[in-house]
């Protein structure tokens, strides 16, 4: 937004910029009103009833009904527009649409690294597809730091050994500045990325390692996550049998898990994490607290790309592979 030849806003590159960016013009000129309206009206006031000699003596004011109604009245509602407008965009944002395309990203000093499910990873960049909505699943390495692009007017604190979700729905083509704005260390001035908005066709190009500036993708994130789970032995426990040490996983993530002690808890991003982190912090009802941490033994990536690999793991998936495994027994035999 262009005032008097100065560029006071960020382009507007959102679908939610507009909505805030109204919301921040009207707290402005109701601040903006009612500050020059009450300067006026001071010195007014000021000159008007001024004392104009030892002698006089002012008449007793009475009460105004009215009037005390009125500047009760008003500022109550213009408050509550404030509240409702507020309201209404902050539900906007911190309901992502069930559509849309899940992505990740770790902020580390100095730096963050984005995962794209297929496979794609990047440092400082991130590719997203025009029209579409992002979802974001963000965490941190080390320090809290700040997601914060001003031109899609997102701003989500990053935090150590936590994940949070934001969305945005990009509605311009460019490249759109990425910043930390939590200060993070000496670095943290260089903390700077880039968002590059692409057509969706280009952006599937891309992804798909088709552009001659892009490197092939690697394998996606689930098939990674798959990989580590064989690595650290997590299937020896996890096996799905009677006799396995820990829970069964298939269709695991978003359902209830009933906890020692008779609590219960929601699989989401974040318990799975805590999970694999501090396996004994909450332990499954029936199982022992057996399962060693690792914490420090594996990067965040890494956990979240097992995070995806247990999303995977429906219970119609458990099915189709003990099949699979039953037939190649069978003609083994």
């Amino acid at each position: 937004m262009i005032f008097l030849g100065l560029d006071l806003f960020p382009p507007q590159a959102s679908t939610v910029a507009l909505p805030i960016d109204l919301i921040y013009i009207y707290i402005t000129a109701v601040s903006v009103f009612f500050t020059v309206l009450i300067f006026a009206l001071v010195i007014f006031f000021s000159v008007k009833y001024r004392r104009r000699s030892d002698a006089e003596r002012p008449k007793p004011i009475e009460g105004n009904h009215l009037l005390e109604i009125i500047w009760v009245a008003v500022p109550l509602v213009i408050v509550l527009t404030m509240f409702v407008a507020g309201a209404v965009v902050f539900f906007y944002i911190f309901h992502p649409p069930k559509e849309g395309i899940q992505m990740y990203g770790v902020g580390k000093q100095w730096m963050w690294k984005f995962q794209h499910p297929e496979g794609r990873r990047e440092i400082n960049d991130l590719h997203v597809p025009l029209g579409i909505p992002v979802k974001m699943t963000l965490t941190s390495e080390d320090v809290i730091h700040d997601f914060f692009v001003p031109a899609f007017r997102i701003k989500m604190d990053v935090v150590p050994g936590r994940y949070v979700q934001t969305w945005f729905k990009a509605t311009k083509l460019g490249e759109f500045h990425l910043f930390c704005a939590e200060y993070c260390g000496t670095k943290h001035s260089q903390m700077i990325g880039k968002v590059i908005v692409m057509k969706p066709e280009d952006y599937a190009k891309w992804l798909a390692g088709q552009d001659p500036a892009s490197p092939m993708p690697a394998v996606s994130m689930a098939e990674r996550g798959a990989k580590l789970f064989q690595d650290l032995r997590c299937v020896t426990c996890h096996g799905g049998t009677l006799s396995a040490l820990g829970p069964k996983l298939e269709g695991v993530y978003g359902s209830t898990v009933e906890l020692e002690g008779g609590k219960t808890v929601t699989a989401d991003d974040t318990y799975l994490r805590e999970s694999i982190m501090f396996p004994t912090k909450r332990v499954v009802k029936g199982f022992q607290p057996l399962m060693p941490t690792y914490q420090g033994q594996i990067a965040e990536e890494d956990v979240l790309a097992i995070i995806s690999y247990i999303k995977t793991l429906t219970p119609e998936a458990a099915v189709t592979a003990d099949a699979a495994a039953s037939a190649k027994a069978s003609s083994a035999t």
